[in-house]
């Protein structure tokens, strides 16, 4: 993955896009290797374990629906719950997601991402839970003095 492109298996069944998390990015930039104790995760389908998700809901876990959407009680209660956090404290929906990648297609999404989640000063990527990009942003990671980027605009 190149820092304007994001990657299909990357995007979880509840629309949480595992490229724009900390865990994620911290084990793409090895911040392990550069002093930072940062939790790893290669992502809810690239990581060779399921999503805690995949783990609940029976007809994800048995490989019948790809997306939450696809499901005749989507949003369900844990998803609802879901968003409801990262709509609080991280400005994203995953429900939105869903509807978009529903009604625009996996391709439109992973560009608009691509787009909104694009650290204007290097061009990698930037974090949804800190608002930092992990590539030029180091030394404000180091600091734990975190500012989320949509509240400096």
């Amino acid at each position: 993955m190149t820092s304007h492109q994001m990657n299909e298996i990357l995007i979880a069944p509840c629309g949480m896009n595992c490229g724009i998390c900390s865990s994620y990015l911290a084990m793409k930039n090895e911040l392990k290797k550069k002093g930072l104790g940062k939790t790893y995760c290669a992502g809810c389908l690239s990581g060779g374990k399921d999503c805690h998700y995949k783990r609940q809901c029976h007809l994800l876990g048995k490989g019948i629906v790809r997306f939450c959407y696809e499901c005749k009680d989507f949003p369900c209660r844990r998803l609802k719950t879901l968003d409801k956090r990262y709509r609080t404290f991280y400005h994203m929906s995953m429900i939105e997601n869903l509807e978009f990648i529903q009604k625009h297609g996996i391709g439109v999404f992973l560009e608009k991402e691509a787009a909104k989640w694009r650290c204007p000063e290097c061009g990698e990527v930037i974090c949804c839970h800190n608002g930092l990009c992990y590539s030029c942003g180091l030394d404000k990671l180091r600091q734990k003095k975190h500012r989320y980027r949509w509240d400096e605009q």
